[in-house]
């Protein structure tokens, strides 16, 4: 039998600390999880290269990779670039452009680390003796189980964060609307440039979180009124600020940058990602596969989530990996409550759906907040 662990979203080099696996108890029960595991597949969002320079996440990443290695002798670690590390496949993409006649873009292109880029050849050195690969921008992990980082959803996100308001102006420039992306190609000519132009920002200088999507969603929930765990009372100013949220939100419309709804509540927030990512799973005729992304940090589904949100309109059955970040805004006091918890990952077998696991749950919030590191 064929066992393959799926896990997205480590933002590993945080400059925030968030990434949970610098710590001792979450880094063992990762471990732990891959005996018996044949393939780990990393679903992007690896690395956190947006909060200033290369270096700092490649350091922060060589124990995990050499850990990991020694975890999977002569297994296979495949990597899948996110948006936060797409520079990861960055090299392997711009060789793509410079031939003459490309070969369109399909949804699974498999190639050597040392071809997609010389940091993901130094990762697969220090995962030695695992083999490590790139896929980009997902895989088949099966006939029936589609694999990627999700972040072609932005396209269709009727959130307005900053990465979402880029895609719309580089849209408008390239005069290309999202309303008619039929293939790969069509989302990567408008996120390459965004992309492009955050990772040079990065590199000049840190950045923080201002470039993380999760940071613009806190910042309009709280113009919503909403301050994050359960915290009451919200200055007159920022009420003052709410009203004016939905005029912005028109304003964005008119200005053609996108179809953005003023609705930036919890639940609006996950119906929105699954919205945008049953729309890309139908453009890019996935199906009704299983389909695996991460991406939105939001596990599922979950028990008590409507299990019909998790179904695309081409029949695409969404997955949620979740994340291993720890962000205190989403989460409530009891640990491995919140959907945000960190620890999530998916496990394909030969056959049956894939299942969600819930690794980190058992952990308290002591032991995964920055303050533990």
């Amino acid at each position: 039998m064929t066992r393959t662990l799926v896990v997205s979203d480590l933002h590993l080099g945080a400059s925030s600390g968030a990434d949970v696996l610098r710590q001792p108890a979450p880094h063992a029960a990762l471990v732990d999880a891959l005996g018996g595991v044949d393939r780990l597949v990393l679903l992007g969002d690896v690395l956190e290269l947006r909060h200033g320079p290369r270096r700092d996440a490649l350091a922060a990443a060589q124990p995990f990779f050499e850990e990991v290695g020694r975890a999977l002798p002569g297994r296979e670690i495949v990597v899948v670039a996110g948006n936060h590390d797409h520079a990861l496949v960055e090299s392997w993409l711009r060789r793509r452009g410079e031939l003459p006649t490309p070969v369109p873009l399909g949804v699974e292109q498999r190639f050597p680390a040392y071809e997609a880029s010389s940091m993901l050849a130094t990762l697969a050195e220090w995962a030695g003796p695992a083999r490590v690969s790139a896929a980009y921008p997902g895989l088949w992990l099966r006939e029936d189980v589609y694999a990627t980082h999700g972040h072609y959803l932005d396209c269709h996100l009727t959130v307005p964060t900053l990465e979402r308001l880029g895609i719309g102006m580089t849209g408008r420039v390239l005069r290309r609307s999202e309303e008619s992306f039929s293939s790969v190609d069509d989302y990567e000519a408008v996120l390459g440039p965004v992309f492009a132009w955050i990772d040079a920002v990065a590199r000049q200088a840190p950045t923080g979180s201002t470039l993380n999507g999760q940071s613009t969603v806190r910042i309009w929930r709280a113009l919503g009124g909403d301050k994050g765990g359960g915290e009451p009372g919200v200055p007159w100013r920022t009420r003052l600020l709410a009203s004016a949220f939905p005029v912005a939100v028109a304003a964005l419309n008119r200005a053609g940058l996108g179809s953005f709804r003023a609705d930036i509540s919890g639940a609006e927030l996950r119906r929105a990602g699954l919205r945008a990512m049953g729309e890309v799973a139908a453009r890019l005729q996935l199906r009704d596969a299983y389909l695996i992304f991460g991406h939105t940090h939001r596990r599922g589904p979950l028990p008590d989530d409507v299990q019909s949100e998790w179904v695309g309109p081409s029949g695409a059955r969404l997955l949620n990996s979740g994340c291993w970040t720890y962000d205190s805004y989403f989460l409530s006091g009891r640990p491995g409550e919140s959907p945000y918890w960190p620890g999530g990952a998916v496990l394909v077998e030969n056959d049956g759906p894939p299942r969600l696991l819930r690794l980190l749950d058992d952990l308290e919030h002591a032991e995964l907040s920055p303050a533990a590191a």
